[in-house]
């Protein structure tokens, strides 16, 4: 028996971050860069605060909440992902943290100043659940469906390469640019102690 096989539309990007409070306002922005190449801004607002309460939470969980933490108190253990799929006409916001214990959602009353986050997932999302990862950790996420699948979005232009000119010029411009290349080269490496 020959089953025609139907192609689905697929986009997946991911990113990792340090487990600190500024990784929320760098998923949001992750999140609004990644929807605009995709051709998808209606969806930007929704999947920013979906995503802003999924990071917080897996701070809370996993990582340092100091609000500026130094470098030296933030270990390989202090990791989170966040990643977007599309899977045809439905998106997926997903994020992971090192931590097993699955969120709580919470009934806060009114007077209370924090507690509603999974209470707006809720709102705002289809569904979301959490599943244990095969790497260790867990792994929240929404699911959010949309008006039609996207259109892919326009390759990026060839570059131009003129043979022979990828190189400065034996001689003083090729001696600055190798300097130039080092002291960026050292710059980072100062940088990083």
């Amino acid at each position: 028996m020959n089953d025609a096989i139907t192609p689905h539309l697929l986009y997946v990007t991911s990113l990792r971050l340090a487990a600190v409070p500024s990784a929320v306002g760098r998923s949001r922005v992750f999140i609004r860069q990644t929807l605009q190449h995709w051709r998808l801004p209606d969806y930007i607002d929704v999947v920013e605060l979906v995503v802003s309460e999924l990071v917080t939470n897996a701070i809370e969980a996993t990582g340092t909440t100091a609000p500026q933490p130094k470098w030296t108190a933030i270990t390989d253990e202090d990791v989170i992902g966040v990643q977007l799929r599309i899977i045809d006409a439905r998106l997926y916001v997903e994020v992971w943290d090192r931590s097993t214990g699955a969120p709580v959602r919470k009934h806060p009353d009114d007077e209370a100043e924090g507690g509603r986050g999974l209470l707006l997932i809720e709102a705002m999302t289809e569904h979301w659940d959490v599943y244990l990862s095969e790497a260790g950790g867990k792994v929240v996420w929404a699911q959010l469906s949309l008006a039609a699948p996207p259109k892919p979005p326009p390759l990026p232009p060839m570059p131009v390469r003129v043979p022979g000119r990828t190189r400065p010029p034996a001689g003083p411009v090729e001696d600055m640019a190798s300097t130039a290349l080092l002291r960026r080269v050292l710059d980072g490496l100062l940088n990083t102690l």
